[in-house]
């Protein structure tokens, strides 16, 4: 249900520190923004710190509760690990107990995996045997994929039993699964999207709630890897594009 004017002025005096995750054109000086859709930010958390987790923050939490329910002891392993969503991702599977694989393209990159608490960290090349290295031979029982063309992979590295959630395709569309594949091993492959989460003003408001919490609990930290203003937003996409970005970029006015 759309909030009235009314009850939103009510909820969102001028003055109130707000944030926002799902509201498209947000890189502009002034942005509509719908009141559902408006978070409030509390004083304990910096402009800077909504900006960088809002979005991706609670991107990762959907897919450790919701598309896969992750448990103690579980081997998970994440694409993509030092981009924003991945290195919030390592997080929050490792304040729930998991063991993690990060994956990421570069010496750097694999430094920061393993900087925000990951088990171990890995090149695209060395998935399979890192996996079976990190557990025991068994399989992982959850692998998140964001990128992609390495579908085929996530679902070799899972266990007999074990899931896949594909939630991007940052490389580009993914080969076909033959679903006698599935069958063979016992595997679930299941996708995410946020948009199908955040459905009413309450959950995403819950939702960032708890997201505030655990960073507030020391669980969640975001890693901001530049900084650029809006004015420089062409300079910033490149930055973006160049792959070299190790967490957020934030555009600031």
């Amino acid at each position: 249900m759309i909030e009235t004017a009314a009850a939103g002025a009510a909820q969102f005096p001028v003055g109130t520190r707000v944030g926002f995750a799902d509201m498209p054109y947000a890189n502009a000086e002034l942005v509509a923004v719908d009141l559902d859709k408006l978070i409030s930010l509390p004083d304990d958390i910096t402009f800077d710190t909504a900006a960088a987790t809002l979005l991706q923050g609670l991107t990762a939490q959907y897919l450790v509760t919701d598309s896969y329910r992750v448990r103690r002891g579980d081997v998970a392993v994440v694409h993509a690990a030092a981009g924003g969503v991945g290195q919030l991702l390592v997080q929050m599977l490792k304040a729930l107990g998991a063991a993690v694989l990060g994956v990421a393209s570069n010496a750097t990159k694999r430094a920061a995996v393993l900087a925000v608490g990951a088990d171990a960290a890995c090149d695209y090349d060395e998935l399979l045997a890192q996996t079976k290295q990190l557990s025991a031979g068994r399989g992982a029982d959850v692998v998140y994929d964001s990128v992609g063309r390495t579908l085929g992979n996530s679902l070799a590295a899972a266990r007999i039993g074990g899931t896949v959630v594909f939630y991007g395709m940052a490389a580009g569309d993914p080969d076909p699964v033959d679903p006698r594949l599935l069958m063979d091993r016992s595997l679930t492959l299941t996708g995410g999207d946020l948009w199908n989460v955040l459905t009413s003003a309450s959950i995403r408001r819950e939702r960032a709630a708890a997201l505030f919490a655990q960073i507030r609990a020391g669980q969640l930290q975001p890693n901001i890897a530049a900084r650029f203003a809006l004015s420089d937003g062409a300079q910033a996409h490149a930055y973006l594009e160049s792959r070299e970005a190790i967490g957020k970029v934030l555009l600031t006015l």
